[in-house]
């Protein structure tokens, strides 16, 4: 797992599918023809989106833009025409990834009546699907509340034994509005997984959110071989899963 900072610009992504805006002449003056060059674009920018996931998912969000551009089999100048910066790249797959949580997060806790079942199918849901090796580092980040730190600076869901701390995200760059609702929709949603169990006595009362979105960046390793990476997944989650069960005293 390798999270490098990065700068998150306030630029807004480029939507998905958008068609690009320029209009190729037939050459014989009867009108403009646009079909073939969308969907060329459109191609592109699914091959460079693909390229990023696996790109930063292996080297991290630090890795160059050359690096995607080589992966999608086309010039960085076509990434950078979808992408005006590498931080609008940065922030479209962390957003995708940090949405694609939410999604899971949400579909355990209202399929699952067992509070425990209900958390670790999101933990093995989300490890599987190697979305925590593309979250954005403000919601890895995690650090401890100093004392007198106000109740609005810290995150919800947070508060584990007294005397023990609290953790707390830690964004050194201010992120845009939407990366912060995203991370907050996600928060919100495993914060609920955490407090089921919690007050099931099945998770032990010292583990956190942040705990939990760490466990799933841990469990997500990058290895070259997919069947190895799917079972040293598999079996290092289920290592992090017995640590998060509470034990009778």
């Amino acid at each position: 797992m390798h999270i490098q900072d990065s700068r998150w610009s306030s630029a807004s992504a480029i939507a998905p599918g958008g068609a690009v805006g320029a209009v190729a002449s037939n050459g014989r003056g009867d009108g403009p023809r646009t079909a073939p060059l969308r969907v060329d674009a459109q191609r592109n920018l699914e091959h460079v989106l693909r390229a990023a996931r696996e790109v930063f998912g292996e080297l991290g969000y630090g890795a160059p833009m050359e690096d995607v551009a080589r992966r999608a089999r086309v010039g960085v100048g076509t990434v950078y025409r979808r992408f005006p910066s590498k931080d609008v790249l940065v922030r479209r797959i962390a957003e995708e990834e940090t949405s694609r949580l939410t999604d899971q997060a949400r579909a355990a806790l209202g399929q699952e009546d067992e509070p425990w079942s209900a958390l670790s199918r999101f933990l093995r849901t989300s490890v599987a699907s190697g979305a925590g090796r593309l979250l954005p580092p403000q919601v890895l980040r995690v650090g401890v509340a100093e004392e007198g730190e106000p109740d609005e600076a810290r995150v919800p869901q947070q508060r584990t034994q007294p005397g023990g701390g609290e953790l707390r995200l830690v964004s050194q760059a201010p992120a845009a509005a939407g990366d912060d609702a995203g991370a907050a929709a996600l928060l919100d949603v495993v914060g609920q997984l955490v407090e089921r169990a919690r007050a099931a006595g099945e998770l032990r009362p010292d583990v956190s959110v942040s705990d939990v979105l760490l466990v799933i960046a841990t469990a997500a390793p990058s290895l070259p071989d997919a069947t190895h990476q799917a079972a040293a997944s598999a079996r290092l989650l289920d290592i992090l899963l017995e640590g998060l069960r509470s034990r009778p005293a």
